[in-house]
């Protein structure tokens, strides 16, 4: 007895039966509001600047004591 191979639907089919999952999915999502997003997004960048300064003092740091050691 042969196995019937199923046959994938064509890409056309295949790509509106995504964007309905997708546009589906999205309808879960809570999204933030507007205060929210501000908030969030200057805390970001609050964290990014603080570790760039801690980052930037200890290559400081390692820099001075480099030169300490080998000049």
């Amino acid at each position: 007895m042969a196995e019937q191979v199923q046959k994938k639907p064509n890409i056309f089919k295949r790509f509106v039966k995504f964007v309905k999952e997708v546009r589906g999915e999205l309808k879960k999502v809570i999204w933030p509001s507007r205060s929210q997003l501000v908030t969030y997004t200057l805390t970001v960048i609050v964290i990014c600047l603080m570790l760039g300064a801690v980052i930037w003092l200890f290559d400081a740091l390692f820099s001075f004591l480099y030169k300490l050691v080998f000049a």
